[in-house]
């Protein structure tokens, strides 16, 4: 299934879901750039930004497309950090960025010129400290794709950030974003896609698996036509969710398999694949503060696809209130357990490499349950004890209680190996 593309020329209508993700990217980038500009002694940071199916720039109602939201965050993120920077008499940092704007259908790339062009001179006139340096690409991003990474290779870059935001079919290969992900020290993806490509694609490659998969669904015959009527149904976003992550777990270390939560159903997806925790918690807390944007369905504390969807398990997680109480509740049992296997201890830093992947939980939440926990202590470098969640830091360790209130679990096993002896 492929979605018709966008006519930039005659000026394109955004749709829902556009408007959505396009919501937390820019609050996600934002954030990101004042997160790595945080050193005091930095002066230069250094990125490139990867726009592989850029469009035309603006939609027919004047609403800022990706490639833009970009340069305006940009500007307003160093605005602000030097801002800051400041107030603390530290020294100002400058910005230099590779903005790669690629899209196969020229026409597209012809309009998203004349909208980059008087902001790239605004950048010049009113951001001295961000240095701006715009490449255009006209091409399908796979056969773009080894001329960003010349580009990339001779830039030396480091921080590197792709948004592939395709549409309708699957114009990027799995392979591909293996690739990125080994090619950088600091790399992230911003992937959207159509559910319904996947799962043809699937029905070619795998057909017994996915069929096995859809069973409970009633789709066991293979054919995928009935489940568009589904997929606005909780059972169907448990099941997708699970193939989605399935397939692109091994893609990087964190990937984050939520759907743009729409009313018609759940049917595009937006996932952020990185290497580091930090970015999966940002992007968690980013989720958060736009409630209702994306959706999970399944558990909400730290094993968030560890159920069954015949079983009635689950329940739909959209990132607001309601399921950030749900999260607590869980996570009040979920992470002492996690610490029991790991022994008795845990630094912070490790726990938070090990539960990135598999919690749709807000940072504070967690924090709060670590603290409000009584089985658990977070214990300083010092030996001391802290006592309020937002003063928890990655060198600290979490450590089981000398007399914690839920039964060991290596107490049963040692009772098996005793009672065995003779």
């Amino acid at each position: 299934m492929v979605e018709k593309p966008y006519e930039w020329v005659d000026g394109a209508t955004i749709k829902e879901h556009s408007r959505r993700k396009h919501k937390i990217l820019r609050e996600y980038f934002f954030d990101y750039l004042i997160v790595r500009c945080k050193l005091p002694q930095q002066r230069r940071f250094r990125l490139a930004i990867v726009d592989g199916f850029a469009g035309g720039g603006r939609y027919q109602c004047g609403t800022a497309g990706s490639p833009l939201i970009f340069i305006e965050e940009m500007k307003r993120a160093v605005d602000a950090v030097n801002a800051q920077r400041i107030v603390q008499h530290l020294g100002t940092i400058e910005v230099e960025c590779l903005l790669i704007l690629n899209d196969a259908s020229r026409d597209a790339i012809e309009v998203l010129k004349r909208h980059v062009a008087p902001m790239q001179a605004e950048v010049i006139q009113t951001c001295p400290k961000l240095h701006l340096q715009v490449e255009y690409l006209n091409e399908f991003f796979e056969a773009a794709y080894p001329k960003i990474k010349v580009f990339l290779g001779q830039g030396r870059y480091r921080n590197v950030l792709f948004n592939l935001d395709q549409c309708g079919d699957i114009h990027v290969k799995r392979s591909t974003i293996i690739d990125i992900m080994h090619s950088y020290p600091s790399v992230e993806i911003f992937y959207t896609f159509f559910i319904g490509s996947l799962l043809a694609f699937l029905q070619k490659d795998q057909p017994e698996c996915l069929r096995a998969r859809l069973d409970h669904l009633g789709l066991a015959s293979g054919d995928l036509q009935p489940l568009d009527s589904l997929m606005s149904q909780k059972d169907w976003l448990g099941t997708a969710e699970k193939i989605v992550f399935d397939t692109f777990r091994d893609c990087a270390s964190y990937v984050s398999p939520f759907s743009i939560n729409n009313p018609d159903g759940w049917r595009y997806w937006l996932i952020n694949f990185a290497n580091a925790y930090r970015a999966r918690q940002v992007y968690n807390n980013i989720l958060h503060v736009n409630a209702s944007l994306q959706a999970h369905f399944g558990r909400s504390g730290l094993n968030m696809l560890t159920y069954d969807p015949r079983h009635n398990e689950g329940m739909l997680y959209l990132f607001d209130d309601n399921g950030r109480t749900s999260a607590k509740n869980q996570l009040l049992g979920d992470i002492p357990r996690l610490v029991t296997e790991a022994g008795d201890a845990i630094s912070v830093i490790e726990f938070y490499q090990s539960i990135y992947n598999a919690t749709p939980a807000h940072a504070d939440d967690i924090h709060m349950a670590i603290i409000d926990n009584p089985d658990i202590e977070v214990i300083t470098p010092a030996g001391g004890r802290r006592r309020a969640a937002h003063t928890i830091r990655v060198d600290d360790v979490i450590k089981l209680k000398s007399q914690p209130s839920f039964f060991p679990m290596f107490l049963n096993a040692g009772a098996i190996v005793r009672g065995s002896k003779r």
